[in-house]
């Protein structure tokens, strides 16, 4: 049985890897919103900003570009739950992260602005976005995770 324990991590407490699992899933979702914004961008020869990331007002149903942007946050929810799949592995731990990821935005915001985000618009896509890469980055992990379960196709004994 010490074979089949070696399949599955450890519980043992790691503030390092989960401190290095952290920075991971900040930078995949920095860098892939990133990318998602200059596509859109692209599409529409809109200049680059970092108000697109991090500015309250640009997330919006009204415009053009607001929409745009909205639908690189989702985009961008969707390749961090692969982060999630690659990086963390185990669905019980994808909300923490998730959650951890759009806190640590909230922040880097609520600098770059200097006051919390008033706009119903950001936070409306931010929740989704929470939800989104949640749900889909823990049915990955889940998926992995039963595939790796041995089923016992042997002779049931009786008790």
């Amino acid at each position: 049985s010490a074979a089949m324990a070696s399949h599955f991590r450890s519980y043992i407490w790691d503030p390092v890897l989960i401190v290095s699992q952290i920075v991971l899933m900040q930078c995949v979702y920095y860098s892939f919103l990133g990318l998602w914004l200059a596509g859109v961008d692209g599409l529409v020869q809109n200049r680059r900003s970092l108000d697109q990331i991090f500015s309250y007002e640009v997330l919006g149903f009204s415009t053009p570009q607001g929409r745009l942007s909205m639908m690189a946050f989702i985009l961008n929810s969707l390749t961090c739950a692969l982060g999630l799949w690659f990086f963390i592995r185990r669905g019980k731990q994808c909300l923490d992260f998730t959650v951890t990821v759009h806190f640590f935005h909230l922040i880097g915001c609520w600098i770059y602005n200097s006051h919390l985000p008033a706009a119903l618009s950001w936070w409306l896509v931010n929740i989704a976005c929470m939800a989104l890469m949640a749900v889909i980055g823990e049915y990955l992990c889940m998926r992995t995770e039963l595939r790796a379960i041995p089923v016992n196709s042997g002779p049931k004994s009786s008790l």
